[in-house]
């Protein structure tokens, strides 16, 4: 028992111990062993403690391993706790939206245990007949990206030629199948030939095509695209973007979401064809989820009935263990997930 008769548990956690340089690295974090109270702190108003069941490994969070403050969410700090969305169950509360036993999902810590004292985009779980850590996933930030970016950023009309970057990842399987539902026609880039064939053959890509394997990536796509691109859903950035530029329609679209080849440079390189916007009246924009959270409600309802309609499909990687969850996150700059990455911290 701690002060105050509050009772206090052992709590693993991943913590941060340097800013990351180039690709993050299993030593740019360790794992510590701390304690946790399962009472909700009485001098603030609307806490909550929760147990962490499943943790969702994200490109973004590279972006606060560094000491780099302009940015529209803040560094984590060495020495801190690293945190990311993640599925809890509440074990204590004093907030009159979440009971004990309630299952959420939100902004939690990399640990067992966690005190949330802002709840403002702490959601209450009420869809129990799809998996739970879904709901990082499909049903979570990663799935409302796609949603948000294919119909808001992208403005999809049916027969557009659509082209998928880092398409077996969490955003990019969901943007394929959407487009596909919508009546387009859908290449994906993917990392290895069982991502390929995954692409194909479980996803429903139209085709698909090993990056790795490609000498020119221009031409690549010229090849899977001889009419050219109407709407580029970038996961990637870099090379591939300028590649992608060269080959898009005129009035095209391009949705800049994740460029995860940049996360991990500390001189990130410009795009050399920038060009084309002009000559070719492509916009091209980036985007924030949460910037769109009104839509939310709406993309639960649908992607929900889509999955229960079995008119998509989901893959997740899951790692076991709260101590496996640093080399889970930097699988995620070498290619090594297949699918969604989750971290499971315990089963209930």
């Amino acid at each position: 028992m701690g002060e105050g008769g509050e009772e206090m548990v052992r709590n693993k956690q991943v913590v941060l111990k340097k800013f990351a340089v180039g690709v993050p690295k299993e030593t740019d974090m360790e794992i510590r062993q701390g304690k946790a109270s399962l009472r909700s702190p009485t001098a603030v108003e609307g806490a909550i403690v929760v147990k962490n069941l499943y943790l969702s490994c994200d490109p973004y969070m590279r972006g606060r391993m560094r000491d780099y403050a302009d940015s529209y969410i803040p560094p984590f700090q060495p020495g801190s706790v690293i945190e990311g969305f993640g599925v809890a169950k509440v074990v204590d509360s004093t907030n009159p939206n979440f009971c004990v036993g309630d299952y959420i999902t939100g902004l939690t810590g990399w640990e067992e245990y966690s005190t949330i004292v802002r709840t403002e985009q702490v959601r209450k779980i009420e869809v129990f007949d799809v998996p739970l850590s879904y709901h990082v996933g499909l049903l979570g930030m990663t799935g409302f990206t796609a949603y948000v970016g294919f119909y808001e950023i992208c403005a999809p009309k049916k027969g557009d030629y659509v082209f998928v970057s880092a398409a077996s990842g969490a955003v990019g399987q969901l943007v394929g199948q959407l487009a596909k539902l919508h009546g387009c026609y859908v290449v994906g880039s993917a990392g290895s030939a069982q991502k390929v064939d995954l692409l194909k053959n479980k996803l429903g890509f139209d085709e698909a095509f090993n990056y790795k394997e490609e000498p020119d990536l221009t031409e690549a796509l010229r090849s899977y695209f001889p009419k050219g691109i109407d709407i580029y859903f970038d996961n990637v950035g870099g090379a591939m973007l300028d590649a992608a530029l060269l080959n898009m329609r005129v009035r095209g679209r391009v949705a800049i979401c994740g460029m995860v080849s940049q996360h991990t440079v500390s001189d990130p390189k410009g795009i050399s064809n920038l060009y084309t916007l002009v000559m070719k009246r492509i916009r091209m924009e980036g985007f924030i989820q949460s910037d769109y959270l009104h839509l939310f409600p709406k993309f639960l309802s649908t992607i929900i009935d889509l999955y229960k309609q079995g008119r998509i499909v989901y893959i997740e990687d899951m790692n076991e263990g709260l101590e496996n969850g640093p080399e889970a996150f930097v699988g995620l700059f070498t290619g090594n997930n297949v699918g969604k990455q989750v971290v499971c911290v315990s089963r209930e």
